[in-house]
């Protein structure tokens, strides 16, 4: 597709942009990143959207039964909140690594979402461990697999895209 190696140089930039802020954020103590008082400041201790819906819920995450009655409200609110942001900053950078590097693989359409999603993984990887030397903070296996998950989804996406484009090209009309 000519419009998205007329765009690469963008995405590239795209996945520095990402980088340097996922290494920003790996350096913040959890006491500078935490949203808890945010959360508490704006919905106050009487205003707890969901409650009723998220009290129901309770699973296994990173070792921990993450809960309301083991966490509280606002932390485990922010335990979806910190796990979305994980999600969604590797969606985003395995979508910019999927359009940067698809060109490279345009004869190996298996390569052009197992780079981008592997490589994101070592990312994470390499996040966590810079994330571990930070303190008040702990790596975590499973934010590895979060994160994996998220560029997995994006570079599949992106693949399936191009897919139905160029289906949609070759059909007569």
């Amino acid at each position: 597709m000519n419009r998205i190696k007329k765009h690469e140089k963008w995405y590239w930039l795209a996945v520095i942009a990402v980088e340097l802020v996922l290494f920003y954020s790996s350096s913040m103590t959890y006491k500078q990143q935490t949203s808890v008082p945010f959360l508490e400041q704006h919905l106050g201790s009487n205003n707890k959207p969901f409650y009723h819906f998220l009290s129901g819920i309770r699973f296994n995450y990173g070792g921990k039964i993450q809960s309301i009655q083991n966490d509280g409200y606002f932390r485990f609110v922010e335990f979806f909140i910190r796990k979305g942001a994980h999600f969604g900053t590797y969606f985003i950078l395995g979508l910019f690594l999927s359009l940067a590097l698809y060109n490279y693989f345009q004869t190996h359409k298996i390569l052009s979402f197992f780079i981008p999603w592997t490589v994101s993984t070592g990312l994470a990887a390499f996040d966590e461990f810079h994330q571990g030397l930070t303190g008040g903070r702990t790596p975590s296996v499973d934010d590895v697999m979060l994160d994996s998950m998220g560029a997995l989804l994006a570079s599949l996406l992106i693949l399936l895209f191009v897919y139905i484009v160029n289906k949609l090209k070759k059909i007569p009309v």
